[in-house]
């Protein structure tokens, strides 16, 4: 692995369709990457006068001003080792060809399936020779972090026990389920503590793929291994007088586990192909969604390392156990998204604020934040109404609870009701019904397939017979250019 600075992490998205740069940036920051967005030609060029180039810039091709196809020579000519990603509505021969010719790394046609570009800057950047974020990732330091929010009595217990637990030198192990906010106790820990002035660093260990691990934690000399052309300093360095988080320690390999108890006794280790013995001050607060006694018993984890990070356990309740924080966690996520997309601020009415309520909120606080900031970007009025929260919670591709199927229908009875619409818009004139009932048909058959398999496109398309591009077509045909 050939290490790589945090600029080899950046992403830039030229598009002057403002959802389209809002979508495609939110799901590249959530595979882990840095992105900034930009609205035009111009204001990317502008850009590279007064900063270093990405590592990866995604371009539309139709925008006012210079076309993408004009940027891409731009940026060939003056940076030509740039890595850039053509996208566009029209895929003709002459578009697409123009593409290539001008230099493109790929073309991505619209409406494009998220997951597939997230892949492809995955793919890209390994071979330009830029690391994944997913195998040497930047340390995570929070200036001015996000806060846990929450009036509940077990948040209150929470939070009396995190100022309890701040001050005192322990190890703490922290469980709870995805999503529930894990980082931001580990970071609450650490900023109330003697250690604020110092880092604090994060990584998940289910992440990292396992060979690299060993060389993220500890570090690696020069010439350790094939690719490691200069030494790299690990997280235990990095974090040295602050706090290093463990998310995920229940993934860690037996191995890795064993020198990581050496740490935890001694505070010492070497790197990777190293014979310098290092000796480090850090506080590791571990997390994990799993049982660790359970894996312990399974051979899967080693008893005496879950002893050493166990010396204070902290559980964070889901949000299903805490629904009464749900308006105020919505409130400050509706905010926060209003502020980050230079949009109004939108409130939840009373029967929005009570359609969340009912939601089980199967991805926790996490899953909350992502359903606001669709909110935030798609709700048309200011007060949101429980309708755009059904709406919302669709496209997440999470299952609704039970409730929200009470008016299911029969096939019969859905008959019938087709027949009454279409009485009732022939009676009104209308012409075209048998394309706007396949639409609406559609419409509804794709929202209940994506909530029945969480989103997974493929599994519903086989479930609905139809090929996984004409459900990516489908969804996108309302945004297409």
């Amino acid at each position: 692995m050939k290490p790589t600075d945090t600029q080899a992490h950046t992403l830039w998205v030229v598009d002057d369709d403002r959802s389209v740069r809002f979508v495609l940036s939110t799901a590249l920051r959530d595979a882990g990457y840095a992105v900034e967005g930009f609205d035009s030609a111009a204001a990317a060029l502008d850009a590279l006068t007064r900063r270093p180039p990405p590592a990866l810039l995604f371009t539309d091709v139709r925008m006012p001003g210079d076309d993408g196809l004009v940027l891409l020579e731009k940026l060939k000519a003056a940076h030509p080792q740039l890595p850039v990603i053509v996208m566009s509505a029209h895929t003709d021969v002459a578009s697409t060809a123009g593409a290539f010719r001008g230099g493109a790394h790929e073309f991505l046609s619209k409406p494009f399936d998220l997951d597939d570009a997230v892949e492809l800057a995955r793919r890209t950047l390994p071979e330009m020779g830029a690391a994944s974020p997913e195998t040497t990732p930047a340390p995570t330091k929070h200036a001015g972090p996000p806060q846990l929010i929450g009036d509940t009595p077990a948040m209150r217990a929470l939070f009396r026990a995190i100022g309890r637990l701040a001050q005192a030198p322990l190890s703490v192990l922290i469980n709870g389920e995805t999503g529930t906010g894990k980082e931001l106790v580990a970071n609450a820990l650490h900023r109330e503590s003697p250690r604020a002035r110092g880092p604090f660093v994060a990584l998940n260990t289910a992440a990292i793929p396992a060979e690299l691990l060993e060389s993220e934690l500890f570090g690696h000399e020069a010439g350790a291994f094939t690719g490691a052309s200069k030494r790299h300093v690990g997280r235990f360095e990095q974090a040295d007088g602050g706090t290093l988080f463990l998310d995920e320690i229940g993934d860690m390999p037996l191995p890795l586990q064993t020198r990581l108890l050496r740490v935890l006794a001694e505070g010492e280790f070497f790197r990777v192909g190293g014979r310098e013995l290092i000796r480090v001050d850090v506080r590791v607060v571990a997390a994990t969604h799993q049982d660790l006694e359970t894996l312990v018993e399974q051979g899967r984890f080693r008893a005496d390392l879950l002893h050493r990070l166990d010396m204070v356990r902290l559980w964070l309740p889901p949000l299903r156990e805490r629904i009464d924080d749900v308006a105020q966690l919505a409130a400050t996520f509706l905010a926060s998204a209003a502020r980050r997309l230079d949009v109004p601020r939108k409130h939840l009415s009373a029967a929005a604020v009570q359609a969340l309520r009912q939601h089980d909120w199967p991805g926790n606080v996490r899953e909350l934040e992502n359903v606001c900031w669709r909110l935030a970007a798609l709700a048309v009025a200011d007060a949101i109404s429980a309708d755009d929260v059904r709406a919302a919670l669709a496209r997440g591709g999470r299952r609704r609870p039970a409730t929200a199927d009470a008016d299911a229908t029969t096939p019969e009875q859905w008959d019938h009701a087709l027949a009454a619409w279409a009485r009732q818009r022939l009676s009104e004139g209308a012409s075209g019904l048998h394309a706007e009932a396949r639409e609406r048909m559609d419409a509804a058959l794709l929202e209940a397939a994506l909530a029945f398999t969480d989103g997974h496109r493929g599994e519903a398309a086989a479930r609905l017979g139809l090929g996984r591009n004409t459900i990516t077509r489908k969804l996108g045909s309302g945004r297409r250019r």
